[in-house]
């Protein structure tokens, strides 16, 4: 009777599961492959139970059908391991693990050619429930064992690999999936060392089932499906499962021959299902990363002069460090670093502005991005400036801006880490969500973090003097491209000089008026291709002020822009002291710009007015610009959205603008549009803003 209630609320969980999975995973890969694993193991516990029952015929038919779906079972739970939680592609599966996948076609492939007897034979199956294992029935329960702990060991390199917060994901998945397997080795190691199944065992299986199917779907409906592991494959070879598994074999076969006089009742099933249920509870505190902390905190207080191995925990940051490539990769390696030794859930980055000195977002880890920034000047940096302080929001209560204490408080932000360079404070890096809330971070933690961040900054600038001699490479290049081009500007002037010098002479003959249309037609022609080489980026130069009105000069240059419909310019009378000729190119940038942006449509809209000063505003309801480029290379020279731009219009514009004094504000949003506008006589050279959006 318990065996009937047992597996029917097994198979009951088992379709729950099958369902809530196709439907919070949607259709990949992964969830299919769960699903089919899952199946398998329903499809044994249904087969299973009607031969024990022994109610829908005879029950060596029945479990002829249960060898069946133990056959697919190497498959099924090998391709499990290899895809769920993890980052499916062909890349990360080993040549052996492939190798494996496709030597398990072999076990449903001789169940379906082999009769029954081939594999088990039970005399008297009724009263003792035992399967008695021939030659070829052993040979297939022991390869099943062996793929059962490759498929264990494969969960567990992909929770080796996992970050702080995708394990606290998994955590319950991972502990259900690995403990069904636990069980089954458990359950088919009888065969192994006894040759033999014992059937007595099944409500045991049933009850880990249940466990396992219980704790899946809590981690599937509560923790959430999308963590996507890329397990390396050095980590897939360094396994604690082999050697559990090897010290279970040895003792069950120290064991054997006095475990083989002892009965099989209930009373030892209860036993050792009340010791896999000890051993679940244990391994979800073993894999409690708060447990872990307050674990090691207390062995450090107790037992060791020193919290840290300050050696190792430099090695192993240096070590991340070293492996980045690319500035984005560089700052996820600090997070990821900072986060995994202080035992931190998120962290974010705050970078200097090289225009505005302000500390802007760059990068986080489990941290939302936010458009709060950090100065210099703000309260809550002061001290850190000064001193060189971690500051330590809990215990110091230093005074923050409101945006930035909405921002630390709604994402639990404990730390903020100085990042200081050779001579003023380069990048502020905020660390919160500690694992241990309890947690007491002493002048150790303070020291190893500020240690740490000497590290950090050294590569930080080290990656920005990268970029910036790249950048002077370029721009090397370009003067190399420009001299060329000049060279060739001064055959073509040499041309139109003699043209206009025979002109004076022969203009009246009509033969010299087509050699000369052709002339001039070829050279205008040549003077094309050498403008659309020409990269040059021009240097500031002084400016004819004059005051103009801003509203003629955008109507203007308006009626200037080729394919002009889309555009239309509001506004009033406005007059600033500029350079007129200067500003015109500036506005006649935008406007191209937003035509673009809109496939040469518009509506473009350039509104005139003064508000706290004289300013032009150009808005478009186009594609918009990308976040991440908006924040870091929007007016970068070289740096471009456009497929065939050269990246130096905006860089020109910002040349112009800072020369008078002005800034530019920049909003966009992507697929909504982006809107421009340009400052005047704001007294705050080189300062450019970005601003909440406000569109058309």
């Amino acid at each position: 009777m318990i065996q009937i209630v047992l597996s029917s609320i097994a198979l009951l969980l088992a379709a729950v599961y099958v369902s809530c999975t196709l439907w919070r995973s949607g259709r990949t890969i992964a969830a299919y492959l769960s699903v089919v694993a899952i199946a398998v193991s329903a499809s044994v516990e249904f087969c299973d139970l009607a031969a024990v029952a022994g109610y829908f015929g005879d029950p060596l038919d029945w479990k002829r059908y249960s060898l069946i779906a133990e056959g697919v079972v190497p498959a099924a739970w090998l391709a499990f391991s290899l895809t769920h939680a993890r980052t499916v592609a062909v890349r990360f599966v080993t040549i052996v693990q492939r190798i494996f996948l496709t030597a398990s076609l072999i076990f449903p492939a001789a169940v379906l050619a082999l009769p029954r007897s081939m594999f088990f034979y039970s005399p008297d199956f009724d009263s003792e429930r035992i399967l008695f294992l021939s030659n070829a029935g052993y040979v297939f329960y022991c390869g099943l064992l062996v793929y059962v702990v490759i498929s264990l060991i494969n969960l567990e390199a992909t929770f080796s690999n996992a970050s702080l917060s995708s394990r606290w994901k998994i955590k319950f998945d991972f502990i259900g999936a690995g403990s069904f397997l636990a069980v089954l080795i458990f359950y088919y190691s009888q065969g192994l060392l006894y040759r033999t199944i014992n059937m007595n065992l099944m409500p045991l299986r049933s009850l880990v089932f249940i466990l396992a199917l219980g704790m899946m779907l809590y981690s599937l409906l509560v923790r959430g499906n999308g963590v996507r592991i890329a397990v390396s494959r050095s980590m897939a070879y360094k396994s604690v499962v082999l050697f559990a598994v090897g010290l279970y074999l040895v003792a069950l076969g120290i064991m054997g021959e006095g475990l083989r006089y002892f009965g099989e009742g209930h009373q030892k099933t209860l036993a050792l299902g009340g010791a896999f249920i000890v051993g679940i509870c244990l391994l979800v505190v073993l894999l409690s990363e708060s447990a872990k902390r307050k674990v090691k905190v207390f062995i450090h207080k107790n037992f060791y002069q020193s919290k840290y191995d300050y050696r190792t925990q430099w090695l192993q940051f240096t070590d991340r460090l070293a492996s980045a490539r690319q500035g984005e990769e560089l700052m996820a390696a600090i997070l990821s670093g900072y986060c995994a030794i202080f035992a931190m859930g998120c962290g974010g980055l705050f970078v200097r502005n090289a225009d505005s000195n302000e500390f802007n977002w760059a990068a986080g880890h489990e941290l939302p991005s936010t458009g709060a920034v950090l100065r210099p000047d703000d309260p809550v940096l002061t001290p850190m400036i000064e001193r060189s302080w971690v500051i330590n929001l809990r215990e110091d209560s230093p005074v923050c801006l409101p945006e930035q204490e909405t921002y630390f408080a709604a994402n639990g932000i404990q730390f903020l880490v100085p990042l200081f360079g050779p001579d003023r404070l380069e990048a502020v890096l905020v660390l919160g969500r500690p694992v241990n809330k309890n947690e007491q971070y002493l002048y150790e933690d303070y020291d190893l973090m500020k240690t740490l961040a000497r590290q950090a900054a050294s590569a930080l600038m080290n990656y920005r003097l990268s970029e910036q001699l790249a950048r002077s490479r370029e721009l090397e290049v370009m003067g190399r491209v420009s001299a060329f081009i000049i060279h060739d500007l001064k055959n073509l002037v040499y041309t139109l000089s003699l043209t206009v010098d025979n002109g004076r002479e022969h203009i009246a003959d009509p033969e010299f008026q087509d050699d000369l249309l052709d002339t001039l037609s070829n050279t205008v022609n040549r003077m094309k291709v050498l403008i659309s080489r020409l990269k040059n980026l021009p240097e500031k130069r002084s400016l004819e002020l004059e005051l103009v009105d801003l509203h003629r000069l955008a109507v203007d240059t308006a009626a200037m822009v080729p394919g002009n419909g889309g555009i239309s310019v509001t506004g009033s009378d406005t007059s600033a002291e500029v350079d007129r000729e200067e500003i015109q190119k500036v506005v006649m940038n935008l406007l191209v710009n937003a035509l673009e942006a809109t496939d040469g449509k518009g509506p473009v809209m350039v509104e005139v007015g003064a508000g706290s000063a004289p300013f032009i505003r150009v808005s478009d309801s186009g594609c918009g610009i990308p976040e991440e480029f908006l924040r870091t290379q929007l007016f970068s020279p070289f740096k471009t959205t456009k497929k065939k731009g050269l990246g130096i219009g905006l860089y020109q514009c910002r040349q112009i603008v800072e020369a008078h004094g002005g800034r530019i504000d920049v909003a966009s949003t992507v697929g909504v549009g982006t809107v421009f506008t340009v400052w005047f006589n704001c007294g705050d050279q080189g300062r450019i803003g970005i601003t909440e959006p406000e569109f058309i």
